[in-house]
């Protein structure tokens, strides 16, 4: 019977392997949320690159492993950008190539135990850098951090606080770099538990010291989902709905009213009468009205996505433009190279136009809301910065639509719950289809999730917080860090290198030879 390091011996054999355990953390995602699984989940992984048989073959085995990371988290794009999927995710992959060479210098082997405490640092570090660099927008943005599969964990959710996202993601890393060491180097176990003790030590200090928001209010916010609408005319008729849906909302004491993104598909100067029903559904329930206008505007050119308020006497004249595009769903990046990607999916065919500068808008009774659309609520720092702008609550609007049967509703309303967590402040994620969810100041779910199956208006009763968090206050420190270890990691490196060179005894050159084997005698 074959051992698996010979099963493993074949290059081809190797690469699947490598794609498989490099997509295993997706478990520990919505919709599967086993949240447990993020601890344990890249263990394979770093057993696969520790025994690679060159650093090369670690470099191509973190390529690869990265591939079927990022191919697992964005599979549901596959309806949409067909071939492409797989093009991005290779792209992306070969973020991982150099953080496999690293973790296959720092584990192969036997490894000391100062090579496991470096690990303990150095991989986590190195993996925060990759996320670091693919959370430019262009790169599709921090999609899948590794640290957000923890977003119902609450003791995860205090550490949020404190060091955001960024902070969770390191922490996980080193936890499986511990258990890998556990599993596979015994003599290297008093490193890798004092990492689990380390850790732990970390979380309990969180979870005692961290300060907590200071509930002083609540407010009634609605959402209205007015679920999948089918059929000609669809833009008309979704309005229809949520107008319908709005009005049962009357009576019911409602501070605001918040509909999902692409809520309205005309542009409110081009449709008075649109704008006219919006005021007509305010004075019914009492209450401003957040909308979502995807369209054409009329008093400049391009298309925008634009959280707008209405009130009572129409629209007040608040407006968010949104600043951060979806990469082929709403634009493409480098166009003249990469627009082919519209004759083999549905990437856009015209690029949306972006905004200039978040908004804090004032909704009235002294409430102010910071909002978002879509894809920007992965972004930490645009709620960071609407928090430290005054907002009371995050907005974020929403559509998901197009992957109603993924894990990608589930997957977005779960980074609502970070987003309060690392600023103190609640979240509302509104949807057109589902899921929509609101967060609490700490990030803990208030009131039901509404399904990708819910057409209905929802009110929550959302608490207020102030006071600031470590996070809003110090910002992405964890990340600092991490790139100061990586600095001190390869500066270290450097030094005992040059020491080795110099100390390693000079090559002795022998005397030459005569044809006789003599040694030649130097010449007068």
């Amino acid at each position: 019977m074959k051992t698996l390091g010979h099963w493993l011996a074949s290059p081809w054999r190797r690469s699947a392997a490598a794609v498989l355990a490099g997509a295993l953390p997706v478990l520990a995602y919505p919709a599967p949320s086993l949240w447990w699984w993020a601890y344990v989940a890249l263990v394979p992984w770093l057993l696969l690159l520790r025994t690679a048989p060159t650093g090369k073959r670690a470099a191509y085995d973190g390529w690869c492993g990265g591939f079927g990371l990022m191919l697992a988290m964005h599979h549901w794009l596959l309806p949409f950008l067909h071939v492409f999927t797989f093009v991005i995710a290779a792209l992306l992959g070969a973020l991982w190539a150099l953080w496999g060479r690293l973790a296959h210098r720092l584990l192969a082997g036997e490894p000391s135990r100062r090579r496991i405490a470096a690990a303990l640092l150095v991989l986590p570090s190195g993996w925060l850098a990759i996320e670091l660099v693919r959370s430019w927008q262009g790169l599709g943005g921090p999609w899948g951090m590794l640290g957000s599969s923890q977003w119902e964990v609450e003791p995860a959710l205090r550490l949020a606080s404190v060091g955001g996202v960024w902070l969770l993601s390191f922490l996980v890393v080193a936890v499986n770099v511990a258990v890998a060491v556990l599993v596979a180097v015994r003599r290297a176990r008093v490193p890798a538990v004092a990492g689990l003790v380390a850790t732990a030590a970390a979380t309990s200090a969180a979870w005692a010291f961290s300060p907590r928001p200071d509930i002083d209010g609540e407010v009634r916010i609605a959402v209205v989902q007015p679920g999948v609408v089918d059929g000609g005319k669809s833009a008309d008729r979704r309005f229809d709905r949520e107008e319908q849906l709005t009005r049962r909302l009357a009576g019911q004491d409602v501070d605001l009213i918040v509909w999902g993104e692409s809520s309205v598909g005309f542009d409110l100067g081009d449709r008075p009468d649109l704008a006219r029903r919006l005021a007509a559904l305010s004075r019914a329930t009492d209450a401003g009205i957040l909308v979502n206008v995807d369209a054409r505007r009329s008093d400049k050119p391009g298309i925008y996505k634009s959280s707008i308020l209405a009130g009572p006497d129409g629209l007040t004249g608040e407006r968010y433009d949104k600043m951060r595009l979806v990469p082929f769903g709403e634009y493409v990046p480098a166009r003249s190279l990469l627009g082919w990607a519209t004759s083999v999916g549905k990437a856009a065919g015209e690029d949306r136009r972006r905004g200039t500068q978040p908004v804090v808008m004032n909704v009235g009774n002294g409430l102010r809301v910071g909002p978002m659309v879509c894809f920007e609520t992965a972004f930490p720092d645009m709620t960071r910065h609407l928090a430290r702008e005054g907002a009371d609550v995050l907005i974020g609007q929403s559509s998901t639509s197009t992957f109603q049967q993924s894990w990608a509703p589930e997957q977005h309303a779960s980074l609502a719950a970070l987003r309060a967590a690392e600023t103190g402040r609640p979240m509302v994620h509104a949807t057109l289809t589902g899921v929509s969810a609101v967060y609490g100041p700490s990030g803990q779910r208030i009131g039901p999730w509404l399904g990708t199956d819910a057409s209905a208006a929802h009110v929550y009763e959302v608490p207020l917080a102030h006071g600031t968090t470590p996070y809003v206050r110090l910002g992405d420190w964890t990340v600092y860090a991490a790139l100061l270890i990586l600095a001190a990691w390869v500066a270290g490196e450097g030094v005992r290198s040059l020491r080795l060179r110099r100390s390693a005894p000079e090559p002795r050159v022998r005397p030459a030879r005569t044809a006789h084997g003599s040694p030649a005698r130097p010449g007068r």
